[in-house]
């Protein structure tokens, strides 16, 4: 027994090491998992808007891999374990069988000398026992991790066809054609909707908050279907066509910018995943971005925290322009894009997007009318209607609710939101 208990002290300690190692790079790469996850989900309108499911789905399938590798060789390595500590677990009790009963023959032992053998072997055994224990808990957690991945593959509501193509834009027009749309359990928001914005025209939304402006540019988007009727872009619709291909040919700025726990460089990099370094430095300057970057210790390698947290809110805005300037798609959406800096930056960087305008099909939603005024086209939104249609100038002649809105602007104050309970 005591020879036994040497040989399995020892080969605790060679194996300590190893299973140590392998532990712990299992669980860094359960971890990882976890963290990608997180960050997708936190990013989940960027990974749509720049059409990279398929780039994230191949991150996140490389490192499930690479944990599943390393679950394997660690549970081979407790197998193993458990297998050489029941092997000589078993030879030990047949080795103190054959000596007990040698010893009992012949009067060498007493009782109290079996009793003492067989507490051992209980001991032995309980400690094996533990062992077990540990390795059905390691069972447990590689469970978790599969059910986190079921999560994440649940199958979405917006689906593409399966004969669906690809968008090919030739002009960027946009037509809405008697569309019906409305949320679940709600009024409808769009009834019987027909409008067309001419390719490379420049359209600006303006309305009450909740008055259809973010659902008219989420069906664009085709973040939801529509009940009835179509929307096309160049005669194709939206339905028919993939959402990827639909997503890489729309630049979106939106109000509220979300990041990835990423570098800078990585960051604006999402707007074109082959983009050089000197095309992510130049639409950062053009975004007006390069000068705050520059100060960062590490610059554009600087991690942004998670959701962009380490960043100020116009600086969040200023990497989203970076990377619509670098996406550089035949449509692009405006929602607030500049609603987060100071006037002299703003008056800047309104200057970067008009130059990113010209030759698109644009659509500017803003509250702040001034940044409409040379806009083609204005649409007044109002309960999911368009009210009033033309431009600066038209509608301040008309005397309707865009003329009370800019005067309660240039008035210096702005009139009561209307409770709707339209998105």
């Amino acid at each position: 027994m005591l020879t036994w208990s040497a040989l399995f002290v020892l080969s605790s300690f060679l194996l300590a090491e190893k299973v140590t190692r392998f532990a712990d790079a299992w669980s860094e790469l359960g971890s990882s998992i976890t963290g990608k996850m997180v960050d997708v989900f936190s990013n989940i309108m960027s990974v749509r808007l720049f059409a990279s499911k398929y780039q994230e789905k191949l991150s996140l399938l490389a490192t499930h891999s690479e944990a599943v590798k390393a679950e394997q060789r660690l549970q081979w390595l407790y197998t193993w374990i458990f297998a050489f500590y029941g092997f000589s677990f078993l030879i030990m009790q047949i080795l103190n069988l054959h000596f007990l009963v040698k010893g009992r023959e012949q009067e060498l032992i007493t009782t109290g000398d079996f009793a003492f053998v067989m507490t051992v072997n209980i001991a032995i055994a309980n400690f094996l026992w533990m062992i077990a224990k540990d390795f059905s808990q390691f069972s447990k957690s590689w469970g978790r991790i599969t059910q986190a991945l079921r999560t994440i593959t649940v199958i979405p509501e917006i689906q593409d066809q399966p004969d669906a193509v690809d968008l090919v834009i030739k002009r960027g027009e946009i037509i809405f054609n008697q569309v019906h749309f409305y949320y679940k359990n709600a009024e409808p928001i769009f009834e019987d909707k027909s409008i067309i914005i001419k390719s490379g025209q420049k359209v600006g939304l303006v309305g009450y908050s909740g008055s259809g402006k973010s659902t008219f540019v989420n069906l664009i988007l085709r973040l939801y279907d529509v009940k009835s009727g179509k929307i096309s872009i160049d005669g194709q619709d939206i339905r028919n066509v993939s959402q990827d291909s639909l997503h890489k040919s729309i630049g979106m700025i939106p109000q509220d910018p979300s990041l990835f726990h990423r570098t800078l460089m990585e960051n604006i990099r999402y707007g074109k995943a082959d983009a050089s370094d000197d095309e992510v430095v130049e639409a950062a300057k053009r975004a007006h971005a390069h000068e705050f970057i520059s100060k960062l210790p590490q610059g554009y390698e600087s991690l942004v925290g998670e959701r962009g947290v380490k960043l100020s809110g116009g600086q969040r805005q200023r990497i989203a322009i970076a990377r619509a300037i670098l996406k550089d798609a035949p449509i692009l959406i405006l929602d607030e894009a500049t609603s987060q800096l100071d006037s002299v930056t703003e008056s800047d960087i309104q200057k970067s997007l008009w130059e990113l305008m010209q030759g698109k099909t644009t659509i500017v939603i803003a509250h702040r009318l001034s940044t409409l005024l040379h806009m083609d086209r204005i649409l007044v939104f109002d309960q999911g209607k368009i009210i009033e249609d033309g431009t600066h100038q038209a509608l301040l002649d008309k005397s309707g609710m865009y003329k009370t809105l800019w005067d309660a602007q240039v008035g210096g104050f702005l009139p009561d939101k209307r409770e709707m309970e339209i998105v």
